[in-house]
């Protein structure tokens, strides 16, 4: 198990990025959060088997059709398995 930190930046609050994210999480049965950023950014860690994170990265680099994607960085670690749902936090 692995675990991603992604930041997401470009338009991509307002536009339902958030809940967007849940969904494709919940998808590929991963954990974590996602939470806007006071920079403009979303942000979200999730945890699970590293094919479905690179899935997930893949369909961040272009979001929901509302939204435009600037960038996405990622930061990879081992899974602390401390989640137990995929949540927005605030």
């Amino acid at each position: 198990m692995k675990r991603a930190h992604l930041i997401i930046s470009g338009d991509v609050q307002g536009v339902g990025f958030r809940a967007w994210i849940v969904r494709q999480a919940k998808e590929f049965s991963l954990t974590g959060w996602v939470k806007n950023r006071e920079d403009g950014a979303v942000e979200l860690v999730a945890e699970g088997v590293r094919q479905s994170l690179e899935e997930l990265i893949k369909r961040c680099q272009h979001g929901p059709e509302v939204s435009w994607v600037e960038k996405v960085d990622v930061a990879w670690k081992e899974a602390s398995n401390e989640f137990v749902s995929f949540d927005v936090v605030y």
